[in-house]
């Protein structure tokens, strides 16, 4: 009895001091927090020590927090500057990080003038590593590229966010969400290196919260948050370890130009002019859309009304135009991208519609990053054909207007279409091979041939095994070329099994389909080379043998190049370095020929021993050679 008596009087005391608190809680004349919790949001949500760069923007995002003033203690850490937004529910807060500064958790305090306190905990963090070890990719590298839903299912317990919009799983719909996921690439990281790859380059894997076709990922709606159906950010991490432990590379699609429609700062935008066109959005008035003429960022005598329509306007209104000329917008999206470098231990980056932005501040954010990563790598595409407008692009291109970009690499749209165009083509004297020969000739425009990707497909467009009408053989000449050149080759996911799009050529749901054995149900597994046909098992052999001799061959990654013009339907193309000699030879003739060898005495292989890469054939390079068939035929004087 007395016990029960001795709980209930505790219980008493319980209830009179949880009032008082409640009522201390309603007085804002007192000084006690409203909360002690994290507000709606504070971007980056953690930093580091030790960076270069010693200054760090907060972004601040809780209803009316312009009207409180931020006070931090902690040693080696002081508020430089505290900026209001057009929105009172934003502020920016500078800091000053010193090199004194040590990892550790500190409050950042919120007042207003009332008294009222909001209390948001912040963390400091320690480096894993040094900024000058985070190693880029380059021509050593052979880059593999992944439409994460359409590769492979690792969890299907994720396929599925009831707090998201688009709900649905539906492998028939070539635009839905077939659920492909992070787990489904690092369970099939052993196939990619044994196809010869040493990099990956998933599409964007943030979270992407639209109504409909978010399986792409580049309409983020949070550029801090991996999208749950993709799984989580230790997955994400995981994959990047997995990769290390490899000796393999992680670049990561980032998006500077655009956001999606549905990102959570949409409702309550931070300034008039943190989204392009903002007046007439706000209005829901037409928005105009890019005039896609990326050629005003060269031109001479473009118009101020052309780059005033291709830097600000919207790919589609599902994708608001982003305005890097707002210095705080310019801010987030460097820190984003050094946040996930970081994060992730990144090896590079490659960046979404690279001329779009505007031009200087993708000449900021690629000086930013390249200052804090020395040795890191970053391709920005730039869909053009003209190589002049590729090497502008380039780091160290003397440009006329003195534009320096500090992007050490591009996409080489140029060769790619050379390459389709001769492999196409019948041959006379300015159609077929000539085109790749041409195509590379023009490497004089460019600071670095090296440094730039070259691919024979991607996401955006029709699978090469569809551009070059079905034909094996051209297919194959495509790749063993592309793995040659003195570039960085990139290859699309399923290229080795010959996926195709030949039902509707360039659509884009069509052409990011799913990779058979990918899941569970599939008849077919590529992963395992079961229930595929004669052709593909060859294509999926032909690229695992030129791309597993390329990851250890010096003459392919860094050697001389020597070229002859197109000759009886065939195009010699040599790489040497030191001892290493390696020999590509396209032929377009159906029958057999015999070529004269004597043409190519400058290169001094004369009475040499080579070895067929794909074949492992001896071939004795003496005054002829005779070619069975057409196709491809790579040579090597490595033993």
């Amino acid at each position: 009895m007395k016990i029960a008596v001795t709980y209930l009087l505790l219980f008493f005391v319980l209830c009179i001091t949880s009032c008082k608190e409640d009522v201390a809680s309603t007085d804002t004349n007192k000084d006690v927090p409203i909360s002690n919790t994290s507000l709606n949001h504070v971007e980056p949500p953690h930093w580091w020590t030790g960076m270069k760069n010693n200054q760090l923007q907060l972004l601040v995002n809780h209803t009316k927090i312009g009207d409180f003033e931020p006070k931090i203690t902690y040693d080696g850490v002081s508020i430089e500057a505290v900026h209001q937004a057009d929105s009172p529910n934003y502020l920016f807060v500078d800091l000053l990080i010193s090199e004194s500064a040590q990892p550790g958790k500190f409050d950042v305090v919120f007042t207003n003038v009332n008294n009222e306190k909001l209390t948001h905990t912040y963390e400091l963090k320690s480096r894993d590593k040094k900024a000058e070890d985070y190693i880029g990719f380059d021509s050593r590298d052979a880059i593999y590229l992944i439409t994460p839903d359409r590769f492979a299912n690792g969890d299907t317990t994720n396929d599925v966010n009831d707090n998201l919009r688009e709900k649905i799983i539906n492998r028939k719909d070539d635009y839905g969400r077939h659920g492909g996921d992070i787990k489904g690439i690092t369970s099939h990281l052993d196939y990619i290196d044994n196809l010869g790859f040493t990099a990956i380059w998933p599409t964007p894997m943030l979270i992407n919260d639209m109504p409909q076709a978010s399986y792409h990922g580049y309409a983020i709606t949070d550029f801090y948050q991996v999208d749950p159906r993709f799984g989580t950010l230790s997955e994400y991490k995981e994959l990047a370890s997995k990769l290390k432990e490899k000796d393999m590379k992680l670049i990561m699609d980032m998006v500077a130009n655009h956001c999606g429609s549905k990102h959570w700062w949409m409702e309550d935008l931070p300034f008039k002019d943190w989204v392009n066109q903002q007046e007439a959005l706000e209005a829901d008035k037409p928005l105009n859309n890019s005039n896609h003429r990326r050629t005003v960022n060269q031109d001479l005598y473009a118009s101020k009304r052309d780059k005033k329509e291709m830097n600000e306007g919207w790919f589609v209104r599902a994708m608001p135009d982003l305005n890097q000329r707002n210095p705080f917008m310019a801010k987030y999206i460097i820190q984003n991208n050094i946040w996930w470098i970081e994060t992730l231990q990144l090896n590079g980056i490659r960046q979404d519609t690279y001329p779009y932005p505007d031009k200087n501040f993708m000449s900021d954010w690629a000086g930013a990053i390249m200052n804090e990563y020395p040795n890191f790598s970053i391709v920005g595409e730039e869909w053009s054909t003209n190589p002049l407008l590729v090497a502008y692009w380039q780091d160290g291109h003397h440009n006329k207007d003195g534009y320096q970009s500090n992007l050490r690499s591009t996409m080489d749209f140029p060769m790619q279409k050379a390459i389709v165009d001769a492999l196409n083509e019948n041959e006379s004297w300015n159609e077929g091979l000539v085109k790749i020969y041409e195509g590379l000739a023009n490497d004089f425009a460019y600071t670095s041939p090296k440094d730039i990707m070259v691919f024979p497909d991607n996401h955006d467009m029709s699978r090469i095994f569809t551009q070059l009408k079905g034909d094996v053989s051209n297919t194959q000449m495509a790749l063993g070329l592309i793995a040659t050149l003195p570039r960085i080759p990139q290859v699309y996911y399923g290229t080795e099994i010959l996926m195709n799009d030949f039902e509707k050529p360039g659509d884009h749901g069509l052409l990011r389909g799913d990779f058979p054995g990918g899941w569970e149900t599939d008849s077919i597994n590529a992963f395992k080379a079961q229930g595929l046909n004669e052709n593909q098992l060859k294509m999926q052999q032909f690229i695992s043998k030129i791309f597993k001799y390329r990851k250890n061959s010096p003459a392919i990654q860094e050697g001389k190049t020597i070229h002859f013009a197109p000759f009886m339907g065939t195009y010699f193309l040599f790489r040497n370095f030191g001892n290493e000699t390696l020999v590509l030879i396209l032929n377009k003739n159906e029958n057999p020929i015999t070529v004269d060898l004597k043409r190519y005495d400058e290169l001094g292989l004369n009475g040499n021993q080579l070895i067929n890469i794909v074949s492992d054939e001896q071939v004795t390079w003496s005054d002829s050679l005779t070619l069975n068939s057409r196709g491809i035929t790579l040579l090597t004087t490595k033993k």
